[in-house]
């Protein structure tokens, strides 16, 4: 199959950034996306041009690193789905993708396709974590859990931290990733103890980070490739009202 790529070039985040036009032909439609770029830079590199610069690690929808936008929607088209995951045989022959970086204020563009996404990596230290000493994992049936409690826990802890519901969101918020790297911990035992701390603490990071304000429009939840639920933003909302009157209270 034959494509038409136009890809956001910037030399660094201090550089204007522009799209330019390349050919992808005879791509194969069961590589992925990624490969599809791989097999772009071999043929750049040939020609001694500079290749799309662009993150991946794992490759297998794991690590969160391969974001990007593909025709306005980050990820792409394919629901639940990483960009590393995505095949070409979803596009068609003769079709023109437009690919570009996430775009937030707080996640500034190293180049081309790269963005620092460390403002994540923040906030997790600032709150997602429990700070006590646990040991070694316990017995499975020293510390009983409800099905339901692990299931949802597992549920929120699928997060990659990939960025796509930023990207995804008019403001610009991190609430579902915040909502999920909270709730992951705040209904299991062993994360009660600091959960108003850590709501308190991993918000105030995201606000001091410089992410936008959630208006419940859930693109966030549509483009996430691990479909983190909305209501994991509720539940956050819930527990910050708590924990914030809480902590009027305990000042008087």
């Amino acid at each position: 199959m034959d494509l038409t790529l136009r890809v956001w070039r910037q030399k660094d985040r201090n550089s204007p950034g522009r799209l330019v036009e390349y050919d992808a032909k005879d791509i194969d439609p069961d590589m992925s996306f990624l490969e599809m770029l791989d097999v772009v830079n071999e043929r750049l590199i040939s020609r001694e041009e500079h290749p799309i610069a662009f993150d991946h690690d794992c490759r297998e929808g794991i690590c969160g690193a391969c974001s990007a936008t593909i025709n306005g929607i980050p990820h792409g088209p394919e629901r639940a789905t990483t960009v590393c995951q995505l095949h070409m045989r979803h596009f068609k022959d003769g079709d023109v993708l437009t690919i570009e970086p996430f775009r937030a204020r707080a996640f500034p563009v190293i180049r081309d396709l790269m963005v620092d996404r460390s403002a994540f990596d923040r906030i997790v230290e600032s709150g997602g974590y429990v700070s006590v000493r646990t040991g070694s994992a316990p017995e499975a049936n020293t510390l009983p859990i409800p099905k339901d409690v692990a299931e949802r826990a597992m549920d929120a802890a699928s997060c990659i931290g990939c960025g796509a519901c930023v990207a995804a969101c008019k403001n610009a918020s991190a609430m579902l990733f915040v909502a999920a790297k909270a709730s992951q911990l705040n209904g299991l035992p062993q994360g009660k103890p600091e959960k108003d701390r850590r709501v308190l603490d991993m918000v105030a990071s995201m606000d001091e980070a410089g992410f936008g304000n959630c208006t419940n429009q859930y693109e966030c939840s549509a483009v996430c490739p691990k479909s983190i639920s909305e209501d994991f933003i509720a539940q956050l909302n819930r527990e910050y009202l708590v924990a914030s009157i809480k902590q009027r209270f305990a000042r008087k």
